[in-house]
């Protein structure tokens, strides 16, 4: 009884001891329970696991851990003690994430001046957000379609056929979210001035235009130059250098990618241009702008400033 209570253990974990001892003695003790390396401080392990995963890479080669590689590389760890350090730290090694940095030594003013028109446009004035979407194919399944039903997600062949490619130029609204479409055969700078042609067209003669364009070839030509020169009213605001992000139209071309073109069967390419502009016309009837933000607006502009879309 005071043997019980001095450990706090039943009669059952007593009674293997002593039955241990009866028949042989303190050896038996000693074979009965071999007993364990003493294990190491928690924040110890915690360190060499931090270690591990923020400064090496595993021996075979991987270019990441797994928690059972690294808790095997460990030896004194389980997988999910890997993982609850993980998650305490907010580690997620298999986990990549991309970004482009912006090398223009103009940064700061050309992206003041792209997202003074989105949050502050001139009174009066229109603002289109331009781009081209190049090369974007005509693809048709070879084998058919299986429809989506009831536990069964819709299934495409693995197997397509090209039938071409197609150019498309989007000229986004900033301010009422409309978007004017043209498709054409081939990405050239003669077809981004007819396409201006249009953009101009499309507002009252008297009407200053402001578009926000990247900085691709096409769109700095001689010709570029001469419609501009012909038209005093429009006027082009270039994104600095590797910052597509900051042209509204990436945006809807995200949108179209994903609704239309990603999952889209096309017989050929005059029916890719069909359903392209059917999009187009269907989503101008209820066209919303997108409402841009700051996630801090106190800080300046540089090239790894955050900037988010809504």
């Amino acid at each position: 009884m005071d043997i019980r209570d001095k450990l706090a253990c039943n009669d059952g974990f007593i009674t293997r001891w002593t039955r241990a001892y009866a028949e042989q003695g303190l050896p038996g003790l000693v074979s009965y329970y071999p007993g364990r390396a003493p294990r190491q401080p928690a924040e110890k392990i915690e360190a060499r696991v931090l270690n591990y995963t923020l400064k090496r890479t595993p021996r075979d080669g991987s270019t990441h851990w797994s928690s059972r590689k690294l808790a095997a590389e460990l030896g004194d760890i389980s997988f999910m003690s890997v993982q609850r350090i993980w998650q305490k730290h907010g580690l997620r090694p298999h986990r990549l994430r991309r970004h482009m940095m912006s090398n223009d030594p103009d940064f700061e003013t050309k992206a003041a001046d792209v997202i003074g028109l989105y949050l502050n446009p001139p009174e009066h004035a229109a603002v289109f957000s331009v781009d081209e979407k190049t090369a974007i194919q005509a693809l048709d399944r070879k084998d058919r379609m299986l429809p989506l039903s009831p536990g069964r997600a819709e299934s495409h062949g693995f197997e397509y056929k090209r039938n071409g490619t197609l150019s498309l130029f989007a000229a986004l609204n900033t301010r009422t979210g409309e978007v004017i479409g043209k498709t054409a055969a081939r990405h050239t700078s003669e077809q981004f001035v007819t396409f201006l042609e249009e953009i101009k067209a499309s507002q009252p003669a008297d009407r200053e235009i402001h578009v926000i364009c990247d900085n691709v070839s096409s769109h700095k030509t001689e010709r570029v130059r001469a419609f501009l020169q012909a038209n005093p009213n429009v006027q082009m605001h270039y994104t600095p250098t590797y910052s597509s992000w900051l042209n509204q139209v990436e945006n809807w071309f995200s949108r179209i990618q994903r609704s239309v073109i990603t999952r889209g069967v096309f017989t050929s390419v005059k029916d890719l241009d069909k359903k392209i502009m059917r999009f187009i016309r269907q989503y101008n009837k209820d066209a919303r702008p997108i409402k841009w933000k700051y996630d801090n607006p106190r800080r300046r502009y540089h090239a790894d400033s955050s900037v988010s879309v809504n």
